[in-house]
Parts: structure tokens; sequence; C-alpha cells
């Protein structure tokens, strides 16, 4: 079952931890150290590339409007600014427009759900940890997502990205997966439909004749998300069944 793991004062609390922890990661690394899961980025790319979602969030999630945004595919660098300091702007612009944000305000978004203010904090701490990761790996120092954040995550993947069509690879899959974490005492049941996907309330799954999970993937909450957005490998996880539903559960 999804359920949020919090509200926005939760997720900006996970920004306060995870934002900084980008920094130092991104500190202490050349600027063109490879980024391993992010091929072909260097330390530098992936600052730019954050740094550019910052200041695209910030510049519509306050504004009350529902219309579409323009994005530039990243921050453009300045001769002024080295690209951390170019990140720092960006986030502490971000922080600001959090901490005045009313969550019910209407703002864009791209998931087929209400278009609220509400989206874009946790959607910038997932953002935020998932490169906070990438950015440690780059040094040799990943350190696991913090396990409440993780299974908000892995529900962010299914209850969002999956059914706004964000998937890695197109296909068509059917039957039920069971993702386990671990370390959270939570379950997730989704139901893929071909190219669409259902996430399933365990109160009702046993409503379909065809409830059976056909895969069932257990792990630590951040080993989960990490493998949703393909940055460990499934096979790294506890995994029985079909595993070839997997493929259409990767976001990225």
């Amino acid at each position: 079952m999804s359920r949020l793991q919090g509200s926005k004062d939760f997720w900006i609390g996970a920004l306060r931890t995870e934002g900084p922890a980008f920094a130092a990661a991104v500190a202490e690394a050349p600027p063109e150290t490879p980024v391993l899961s992010c091929p072909g980025w260097t330390v530098n790319d992936l600052t730019l590339h954050l740094a550019g979602i910052y200041h695209w969030v910030s510049s519509f999630a306050g504004s009350g409007r529902t219309t579409v945004p323009a994005r530039p595919d990243r921050a453009e660098a300045d001769p002024g600014l080295s690209p951390l300091q170019l990140w720092q702007q960006g986030y502490d612009q971000l922080m600001t427009l959090f901490d005045g944000l009313d969550p019910e305000a209407p703002a864009w978004n791209w998931a087929p759900q209400p278009k609220r203010a509400g989206f874009w904090p946790r959607r910038m701490a997932h953002e935020t940890a998932v490169h906070r990761w990438d950015a440690q790996l780059a040094i040799a120092a990943g350190e696991p997502v913090e396990a409440k954040l993780a299974a908000d995550g892995v529900s962010e993947v299914l209850d969002t990205w999956l059914p706004a069509g964000r998937r890695r690879d197109p296909g068509e899959w059917h039957g039920v997966v069971q993702l386990s974490a671990t370390d959270a005492a939570q379950d997730w049941y989704l139901r893929l439909r071909g190219q669409g996907v259902a996430l399933l309330d365990t109160a009702t799954i046993f409503d379909h004749d065809d409830h059976h999970a056909r895969a069932h993937v257990s792990g630590s909450s951040s080993d989960l998300l990490l493998a949703l957005w393909g940055r460990v490998s499934f096979e790294t996880l506890d995994v029985t069944g079909d595993r070839n539903l997997l493929n259409g559960l990767r976001t990225r």
C-alpha cells in the first residue's frame, strides 16, 4: 500500500539534511570526477543539473499558476559562480520558497494528480536524496537514503512516476509485483497492465481473481528506491518469481 511518509515539514526537513550532504560530497570531488551512476556525467554536470532544477521549480511553484512552465535543461554556467555556488544559490532560493509555501495553493505539476504546490517539496526532497547518493558514490562514500524518506520515495515512483508514463523502457507487462521494505514494515502491490499500472491498496487487493504476486522484491527502503531509479540492480535485492516484470518498474 502506498502512503505518504510525511508532510511539507517532513520533506523540507529531508532537504535540510540531503542538501548539505550533496554539497559536501561535491566539494570533496574534483569537478571532472565521473558520476558512475549517471553514465557520461561528471560531478560538475550533476551539480549544474540539480541547480537547474532548483531554479526552475522556484520560478513557478509559488506563482499560483497551473500552466506548463518553460524549462531549461540545466542551470546556465555563470562565469562569476562555480557550479557549486550556483547550486547553493538555487538551494537557498528553493528553501526560502518552500518555508512559506501553502501546500494547497495551485501549482503546475506533470503528474496525473491535483495541481497543488505540495507536490514540489516532496519531489525536490527525493530528487536531492537520489543525487546526493550519486555525488557520494563519485567519492566512494555512498550512504543509504534514510528509511522513512526512502519508503516515501518508493511510493512516489509507484504513485507518481509510473502512472505518468515515466518508465525507463516502453513495453508490455502483465501481473502483480510486491515490494517489501524490510526496515519500514511496508509493502506495495503494483498491478502492471500492459503499458499501464495500478497501485493496489492491500485492503482491497483480494477483490480481483488474479491477485497473487508474480514477482516479489524484498530489501531495505533505500535499496528498493535506488533499484527503481536504476542506481542499483534488482539482483542486489531478494527477488523471487518473474524477474522480467521488474523491467516495468524502472523509472530511470
